[in-house]
């Protein structure tokens, strides 16, 4: 009985564990697909309630609706031609990011977010757009 208990101990902790990467992999997914898309709406969904942004022309601590707002000026000024990740990563407090290229029909970008858990859901603190 001991062994059998665990094994599903063991097995119980795998599957959780799994599960979570499942869905910090979707967020992932997701964000790229809106800045792909260059879908501020979309990008904001997943905005904390207040997000460090820094874009050309705009830097700093903004209400999610103000975030999205700006970033909407950013995508239509710099309309999206291609997003690609090229490093993605987590810290041991259970942060995930991802550095990638943002290519406009103007210009490329060097991209970077921070994803960090906060009241059981993933938010995006940060975000930033850097001229290449």
């Amino acid at each position: 009985m001991k062994i059998l208990l665990s094994v599903l101990f063991i097995f119980s902790n795998i599957l959780i564990s799994n599960a979570s990467n499942f869905f910090i992999g979707n967020i992932t997914e997701d964000i790229s697909t809106a800045i792909r898309n260059g879908n501020a709406k979309d990008l904001a969904k997943y905005f904390d309630s207040a997000i460090d942004l820094d874009i050309p022309g705009s830097e700093g601590t903004y209400s999610k609706s103000q975030a999205e707002i700006i970033l909407k000026d950013f995508f239509d000024k710099y309309p999206p031609k291609s997003y690609k990740v090229n490093h993605e990563g987590s810290s041991k407090d259970g942060s995930q990011y991802s550095i990638g290229t943002y290519t406009s029909l103007k210009k490329s970008f060097k991209t970077y977010y921070l994803v960090k858990k906060k009241s059981d859901k993933l938010l995006i603190q940060h975000l930033q757009f850097e001229e290449d």
